[in-house]
């Protein structure tokens, strides 16, 4: 009988002089992997983060598994549900499963059945959506369809057929997306940026050389290294077709600000960004732009927050893929053991970022 059982055997005297009674008071969900409580009085068992009606000190005891506690003679919470992923968790997974929905479907969901899938409300499943991947439904959809553009470009016989095949059934709806998808028209963008005006200019700052470039839309590159011819012939591999002009005054003066930024990048970047990727990575990037300066984060932590905690490997990879220093700021990311790990101009680089954000 659960009135029997010795709390000697699972807990102090009082529950109060246990550092996990700290956890029960703050509701740590961080502390849901670490143990369970039970309270004799209601005999039931919960996670620390239980949001149940706190129970006196006197009456609980800490146990390492559900096993262990359901042995005592305790039952699962069914508010916080002990025995089935944390709710963060099936949030993510349900997440999850419906990205890969919208990924395989010609069409755009609607937000009515994205939500009747997942079983929440729309207004529910929508908060819970975009707080998972910094995305509306919509807005996710819409950058996966991006991609698919992107991709079908490259290998259809004709811009018809990549119409065709990125799920667009109107040519004129596609048309009129185009130039927020691609950043110029289909044509272009298949030609390899034929006819593309980008205004590119080379410096030098105090982490060395750095290359700043402006498409009609903004900022497309900021990029550092020791080369600046390298720096250059990397940039227009990109689009070996487009047309590269210098600058006019207006870009001077942006480069000027950039430079600044790099220098002191406490000062913010109040410039348009043209940010170019799959669905995926500016999910991971708009993650990152959250990240204050001064805080660092970890891979793990962005995987999390992006609503696939499993993906850690594919957010290095996307993280790699930035082509705009310290505008995404990727130097902010570190191993979860607080090493610098890579980075993709330098490790050097990114801890003077970190010092000088610190600072």
């Amino acid at each position: 009988m659960i009135n029997d059982i010795p709390l000697s055997a699972t807990a102090p005297a009082t529950a109060s002089t246990d550092p996990r009674w700290q956890a029960v008071l703050r509701r740590d969900a961080q502390a849901d992997d670490t143990f369970l409580y039970a309270v004799r009085t209601t005999g039931v068992y919960c996670r620390p983060s239980c949001p149940s009606r706190r129970a006196k000190p006197g009456n609980v005891s800490f146990y390492e598994s559900c096993e262990a506690a359901e042995r005592a003679g305790f039952r699962p919470c069914k508010r916080c549900r002990p025995r089935e992923l944390p709710l963060a968790d099936r949030r993510a997974a349900t997440v999850a499963q419906i990205c890969e929905y919208i990924r395989r479907s010609d069409e755009i969901p609607q937000l009515a059945v994205l939500a009747r899938r997942a079983g929440l409300s729309p207004y529910h499943f929508h908060r819970v959506f975009k707080a998972a991947t910094g995305l509306s439904p919509r807005g996710y959809a819409a950058a996966q369809r991006a991609a698919r553009v992107r991709g079908t470009l490259q290998s259809a016989h004709s811009v018809t057929q990549a119409i065709m095949d990125a799920g667009y059934n109107s040519g004129g709806r596609f048309y009129a997306d185009s130039n927020a998808l691609l950043g110029m028209t289909p044509r272009q963008f298949r030609a390899g940026g034929a006819d593309t005006e980008i205004r590119v200019a080379i410096g030098a700052c105090t982490l060395g050389a750095i290359l700043v470039a402006r498409s009609a839309k903004g900022l497309c590159a900021i990029q550092l290294g020791d080369d600046p011819d390298l720096l250059l012939r990397e940039f227009q591999q990109r689009f070996p077709r487009a047309r590269i002009v210098g600058g006019d005054k207006r870009f001077e003066r942006q480069v000027a600000a950039v430079i600044r930024f790099v220098d002191s990048p406490k000062l913010g970047l109040k410039l348009p960004l043209d940010v170019r990727g799959t669905a995926f990575q500016q999910r991971v990037w708009q993650a990152l732009q959250k990240v204050p300066a001064g805080d660092t984060i970890s891979y793990a932590e962005i995987a999390r927050r992006i609503g696939l905690p499993k993906s850690v490997r594919a957010v290095a990879q996307a993280i790699a893929a930035n082509s705009l220093a310290v505008a995404i700021p990727c130097h902010r990311v570190i191993r979860s053991d607080g090493a610098l790990s890579g980075y993709r101009w330098g490790v050097e680089r990114k801890r003077a970022l970190l010092e000088r954000e610190s600072a």
